[in-house]
């Protein structure tokens, strides 16, 4: 069988098959476009965090004990969802310091993956807390309760502006991790406002069926983002295409690339949020007469400016060795 010819620099290092783990050193790195520091947003993501699990635990308390006082449904969902957010954004927290480690042997990407698991954790979280609202809303509505309708509003105001702080914090953070922790803190913020809407309501009409309707209206909104979270969460695990990329247009990026005639084995990936991954090879039409080094610098640059990917395994193969096949 003949094989594709493997050239090295002086290294040692085979560019054949290289490895780009997107830390600032690897071939090929558009220099003009650097990635931001992973270290630095995980740092400022860990600020975010702590700053809304210390607002949030702040109020949960008082959130909790008024709507028990005031009969409140709609209050005690508020409370409800902000004393899980504490778990949530906990969670989080103990994610991101795990994907913080650095990778071992055993564990060659490090845990970033741990962001991930929260995610998905956090979002079936999110539907266990609805589905418990949705069951004490219909026997609301089979039998409406009395509201205190002043201490619900209070209470109220003060949760919506405690949430409205923390949702300030984590809205410019673009890890799915957070983004779970917002989706929490949203609910929070949308209840807060369905309870005060509410409490309008009641006081004009004496309409206590409000009190349920709106827990209901805030769940279907909750259920929604909670699902569209577990859903990324699981195509990340099961490492699907990512949703911005698209295969056939990659593919299509490759083979400009000049002297590769074919592209195969080519698969792409999310390791953990923006950071994505692509393994290819190549097949050129004459190994000893194209220059490697240039072909996975081409390559690199395509992707990393077109897709964001900065991870890459690419090998390059000849005609006669990719016609062979190769043994999966």
């Amino acid at each position: 069988m003949t094989t594709s010819p493997h050239t090295h620099d002086a290294s040692g290092h085979d560019p054949d098959h290289d490895h780009d783990h997107g830390h600032g050193h690897g071939h090929g790195k558009p220099a003009k476009r650097p990635h931001p520091s992973m270290k630095e947003e995980r740092r400022k993501d860990r600020n975010r965090l702590f700053f809304a699990l210390a607002l949030t635990g702040t109020i949960a308390v008082a959130e909790a004990v008024g709507g028990y006082l005031t009969n409140s449904l709609a209050l005690m969902s508020d409370a409800g969802h902000m004393l899980t957010d504490i778990s949530a954004l906990a969670l989080s927290l103990l994610a991101l310091w795990f994907s913080g480690k650095p990778a071992d042997v055993k564990k060659t990407y490090g845990y970033y993956r741990m962001e991930i698991l929260s995610a998905l954790l956090n979002g079936v979280l999110l539907l266990g807390i609805t589905g418990f609202i949705l069951v004490e809303a219909y026997t609301r509505f089979r039998t409406p309760a009395e509201v205190q309708l002043a201490p619900m509003a209070v209470v109220a105001t003060i949760g919506l502006l405690a949430n409205l702080g923390a949702l300030a914090f984590l809205h410019r953070s673009h890890s799915m991790n957070v983004r779970g922790a917002f989706l929490h803190v949203l609910g929070d913020t949308l209840s807060s406002v369905g309870v005060l809407v509410g409490a309008g309501v009641m006081w004009l009409t004496g309409w206590y069926v409000v009190d349920p309707l709106i827990s209901v209206l805030i769940s279907v909104v909750i259920v929604v983002g909670a699902l569209r979270l577990v859903k990324d969460a699981v195509d990340v695990l099961l490492e699907a295409v990512p949703s911005h990329v698209d295969l056939s247009v990659v593919k299509e990026l490759l083979l400009k690339v000049q002297g590769v005639t074919d592209v195969h084995d080519l698969h792409v990936w999310t390791i953990a949020s923006g950071m994505y991954a692509l393994s290819a090879h190549l097949v050129v039409r004459d190994p000893m007469v194209c220059n490697n080094d240039d072909i996975l610098s081409a390559a690199k640059h395509q992707l990393y400016d077109r897709f964001g990917i900065d991870h890459t395994t690419i090998q390059i193969e000849s005609e006669t060795y990719a016609h062979l096949g190769e043994v999966h």
